[in-house]
């Protein structure tokens, strides 16, 4: 009788150390993939940033150096 209670317990003890699991498993995948989404965002912007860099270095250069139509 007491190897079944003793079974019973470290089974039901196993169940909830599983579900523990599956819990912290199912955070971490939510929290990763908030973070891919904010990576995937920031890498677009970056693109962006590099691209309108671009453009002021290509053709920007000497609008830069001009008096502004004010003075």
């Amino acid at each position: 009788m007491t190897d079944t209670k003793s079974l019973t317990s470290r089974l039901e003890a196993l169940e909830a150390h599983i579900a523990h699991q599956d819990q912290t498993i199912e955070d971490l995948n939510k929290a990763i993939t908030e973070q891919w989404t904010q990576f995937e965002k920031l890498q677009r912007e970056i693109s962006k940033l590099h691209a309108e860099l671009e453009q002021v270095e290509a053709g920007g250069a000497g609008e830069a150096d001009e008096r502004p139509p004010h003075y």
